[in-house]
């Protein structure tokens, strides 16, 4: 789904100091005046053989911010300046084929997403790291935390299905996301900062439409197999039927339920109260379920 918060430009020149670069595992990070996020570094790294965009700030334990469809690092604004100064290494990369990242020949479906996340984490972090999905990034965390266990520390997994049972039917953002004025607005932002250029902005909305209309399909009995702690956070006016939050929840092996009073804009809505939630519960803070 679409973010309201797609700014900055990709480039930079050759004219800077060395001292304004800093060096990350497989490439060069630059300083914030580029950066989509207040006081963060960012550039492009080669992940996969993809030269991917991503953002970092803070030290600590990692957590990586996973975006929604047709948005990018800057979505995660409220979130990642407040996390980083809780203690926590904040790694933001942007997916194939959004904002700064180039799209890549073939269909764009969640597995490729995830399986490029799972480069990234070997790649960037070297190992486990927190993670935290909004919308598709959702999907794209628990599937990695499905196929690669190893890599997910905790997770939290915002205002996102997880099959067709728990979508809204016919919800308002559904709907504009196939209007002409979005699909204006989206075209907007992508243009200028897509490496592809803003005419290959129909190529990637109708890759997105098409994953959108068939994807995701997860059976929640295999959420059993994910050991991370989870929490499951949602507005109670979000894309996601309330009865699928609590099935999701329920179904993880160590998962926690939170329902916020909002929508699937709910980290730009309720910034502070979501932040205590994530800092909170990324250091352990949320107690386990009490046994009857």
């Amino acid at each position: 789904m679409p973010s309201p918060t797609m700014t900055a430009t990709a480039s930079t020149t050759a004219a800077r100091s060395r001292r304004n670069f800093k060096a990350g595992r497989t490439g060069w990070v630059t300083e914030a005046a580029i950066a989509t996020i207040e006081g963060f570094q960012a550039g492009y790294v080669t992940i996969a053989g993809l030269p991917t965009w991503h953002e970092v700030g803070g030290e600590g334990p990692a957590v990586v911010l996973l975006h929604g469809g047709f948005s990018g690092a800057a979505s995660w604004g409220a979130q990642a300046p407040a996390l980083a100064s809780a203690g926590f290494r904040v790694q933001v990369p942007e997916r194939r084929g959004h904002a700064h990242t180039r799209d890549v020949d073939g269909p764009l479906t969640y597995a490729v997403m995830a399986a490029d996340t799972v480069a990234y984490l070997e790649a960037e972090v070297g190992g486990q790291a927190h993670l935290v999905g909004w919308s598709d990034g959702a999907v794209v965390a628990l599937l990695v935390a499905l196929r690669r266990p190893d890599l997910a520390g905790r997770l939290v997994l915002i205002g996102q299905y997880y099959n067709s049972s728990g979508r809204v039917p016919g919800s308002d953002l559904d709907r504009l996301l196939r209007s002409a004025e979005a699909k204006d607005f989206l075209r907007r932002a992508y243009g200028p900062v897509s490496p592809d250029g803003p005419e290959h902005f129909e190529v990637v909305y109708a890759k997105m439409m098409t994953m959108i209309d068939s994807e995701p399909e997860i059976d929640l009995a295999a959420l059993a197999g994910v050991s991370a702690p989870a929490l499951v956070m949602q507005g109670d006016r979000d894309e996601v039927t309330l009865e699928h939050g609590a099935a999701v929840a329920a179904a993880l092996g160590d998962g926690r339920l939170a329902v916020l009073p909002g929508t699937h804009g709910l980290p730009l809505e309720l910034p502070g109260l979501v932040n205590t939630l994530l800092i909170s519960f990324l250091r352990g803070a949320v107690p386990a379920p009490a046994l009857m």
